[in-house]
């Protein structure tokens, strides 16, 4: 019998060889579980020594039944479903793994800006209906001589920043009040407010976290200050935007184009207005996936937990016990 039962939440990935890999070094075994609701959870969780969650969200009920736990490790950035208040109460440390995908998440970004600039979905989906001559409907703008605009100036978002640098852009500007402004310079790019930057921005990409302060960052106020050929792309978090201030600006064209990679409810339900609008390219929160970035992403998930249960502290903590 092993020594220490680690749960993975979620069987997004199939196979788990590299989570079996770190951990199986300090005798610990892996069960991957499906919990429908809150009372299966905590019948299921009860004497896990560790839990590795993907997007199942970790209440304060659930975490007061792990008579075991020592770690809550989220498979990704954010760790907005885990109730991190409660875990501490319990001694539990939360970590995540900010630092994962990085390429990735900033390829996807530049791929939806692109796509929505060059109206590659539009025309695709209109070409393969027997279409052509698309150009009047959408009219297209030059990149060069644009302005970008960068909600967050992280890992991602400075990334994104590098790759752009060859487009011609006029300025960039960045809103993060967490980030010193000498740094944001460093990289060739103007610190302003986000009003400025919604008012200045012909191009806006969020790379946010998600938190009570940025729930819905962008409504219906912020989306007035934008031009009217102003696009915007997401691939951070669904609700830090209001889906339906932006499908109201992208129906009336008060702004041009949207990309979504996320979305307030995953899967994106059948009923969103925004499923009816040609101005908005979809993906389905992928902008994190690569054969590399997903076996980063177990690893360095499952590295957490090995730590902790080694006696150590997690590699990328949330709290402190």
């Amino acid at each position: 019998m092993s020594k220490y039962r680690v749960v993975i939440l979620d069987d997004r990935f199939g196979s788990y060889a590299e989570e079996e890999s770190v951990l199986s070094a300090i005798d610990a075994s892996i069960d991957v579980c499906h919990f429908k609701n809150e009372e299966d959870a905590i019948q299921g969780l009860r004497d896990a020594d560790a839990v590795l969650v993907n997007l199942f969200t970790l209440t304060a009920t659930i975490i007061q039944g792990m008579e075991r736990c020592k770690i809550i490790s989220r498979y990704g950035v954010g760790y907005d479903n885990v109730d991190v208040e409660a875990a501490t109460r319990a001694g539990i440390w939360v970590a995540r793994v900010p630092d994962y995908g990085v390429e990735d998440v900033s390829d996807h970004a530049l791929a939806l800006l692109v796509g929505c600039i060059r109206r590659i979905g539009f025309k695709d989906s209109r070409i393969r209906r027997g279409d052509w001559d698309l150009h009047k409907e959408q009219p297209i703008h030059r990149i060069k001589g644009s302005s970008l605009g960068l909600i967050g100036f992280g890992l991602i978002g400075r990334a994104f920043r590098r790759k752009v640098s060859g487009f011609g852009l006029a300025r960039v500007l960045v809103f993060d009040p967490f980030v010193d402004a000498s740094v944001i310079r460093d990289a060739g790019a103007d610190p302003v407010e986000l009003e400025t930057l919604l008012n200045v921005s012909d191009y806006i990409s969020i790379h946010a976290p998600l938190s009570e302060d940025t729930t819905h960052m962008i409504g219906a106020s912020q989306i007035a200050l934008m031009k009217a050929r102003a696009i915007l792309i997401n691939t951070s978090r669904g609700s830090l935007v209001d889906e339906a201030a932006l499908a109201d600006a992208l129906e009336t064209q008060k702004i041009d184009y949207a990309g979504l990679d996320v979305f307030e409810q995953e899967p994106l339900p059948s009923n969103s207005r925004l499923r009816k609008l040609d101005n908005v390219i979809f993906t389905d929160h992928a902008g994190w996936y690569s054969e590399e970035s997903m076996r980063e992403l177990q690893s360095k998930t499952a590295m957490n937990a090995a730590k902790v249960l080694s006696g150590q502290r997690p590699p990328y903590p949330v709290n402190e016990v």
